[in-house]
């Protein structure tokens, strides 16, 4: 006979509010939900492993072994850490954020777009040393072709937003299917390298694991247009370093914006950090610092609660083979 008592350990910073909208959509199923919120970087080993349950980003060597996780829900759209092999029971489902970032993380990727195109990463520069001087040529959104690589949430809605800003957009997806009409063209990245060469602009958005690390190499990078701008907010395991380092020092591409980097805090003395055509966020066009991306988490949470109370099936399911949302 199954068990009905069942323990939820919330990791995410929850106001009172929260708490109750969660408790409210646990109340209206057959479990007795016992919650318990402890923030995420205090959870302990013993802490999580009680759990049925966990809301919220844990350290994966915290739950690894457990018997008792049902289901984590993260917090965050990435899950990487979480599909290795030892760390989740068996039978447990993951359940990602998908969803909560599309707002927040394609403004970023807008503001580094005209960041980078206007040059005003340069002009900062020369503000900051009282200098009067212009930094050359620019070009347009509008008109642009642009290449997004990952049209998921975060990825559509950039390509939404160039679009509507007179963009011609190329999306490009793991898995085929029906293109949304904020697309031009949509492709797999088996077509990457015919599509390099067209566009003005690429923008990343891929998750991390084999199938991308170092995607974007050095006979990758001058495939690129030359003058053409690269902007990564995914992960910065897609690009060789080493590689980004000698084709912007030379000056082939126009410029590049980095939300994510390899390694990640970049060190100090990392040569990239003093490229004049370089924009760098240390990995802030996520997180929690929109206020409306943590309600979205926590709406994505309570829904997946109350459909998890009610034996109903939970969205943003993450396929353990691919480390995608199924």
């Amino acid at each position: 006979m199954e068990n009905l008592e069942k323990e939820i350990l919330v990791t995410i910073p929850v106001t009172e509010v929260h708490k109750n909208y969660l408790e409210e959509k646990a109340s209206s199923g057959i479990y007795n939900c016992c919650f318990r919120y402890i923030p995420g970087k205090e959870v302990t080993r013993e802490e999580a492993c009680r759990a049925n349950v966990i809301i919220g980003n844990v350290a994966p060597a915290l739950i690894a072994g457990t018997e008792n996780l049902e289901w984590l829900q993260l917090n965050s759209a990435g899950a990487d850490q979480y599909t290795k092999p030892g760390i989740l029971p068996e039978k447990a489902v993951l359940t990602n954020a998908t969803g909560a970032y599309g707002l927040t993380v394609s403004e970023h990727m807008l503001a580094l777009t005209f960041d980078l195109i206007r040059r005003f990463n340069q002009y900062h520069r020369n503000q900051a040393e009282h200098v009067w001087k212009s930094m050359g040529s620019i070009i347009s959104v509008e008109g642009s072709t642009v290449l997004i690589l990952g049209i998921g949430d975060i990825g559509g809605d950039y390509a939404r937003k160039m679009k509507a800003l007179g963009a011609y957009t190329i999306g490009v997806r793991r898995t085929m299917r029906e293109k949304e009409k904020y697309l031009d063209e949509q492709y797999t990245l088996d077509e990457l390298d015919s599509l390099l060469p067209r566009a003005d602009i690429v923008a990343m958005v891929l998750p991390g694991g084999s199938a991308t690390t170092h995607l974007m190499d050095e006979r990758r990078l001058r495939l690129m247009k030359k003058g053409a701008y690269l902007i990564n907010v995914g992960r910065g395991s897609a690009i060789d370093p080493k590689a980004l380092y000698t084709v912007m020092k030379e000056g082939y591409l126009g410029g590049c914006g980095l939300d994510v980097t390899e390694p990640e805090p970049l060190p100090a003395d990392d040569p990239i950090w003093a490229l004049g055509n370089v924009v760098i966020t240390p990995h802030v066009a996520g997180n929690f610092f929109l206020a409306e991306t943590f309600e979205r988490i926590v709406r994505i949470a309570g829904n997946n609660l109350e459909a998890w109370v009610n034996k109903n099936a939970l969205k943003n399911v993450v396929d353990f083979a691919t480390g995608y949302r199924k």
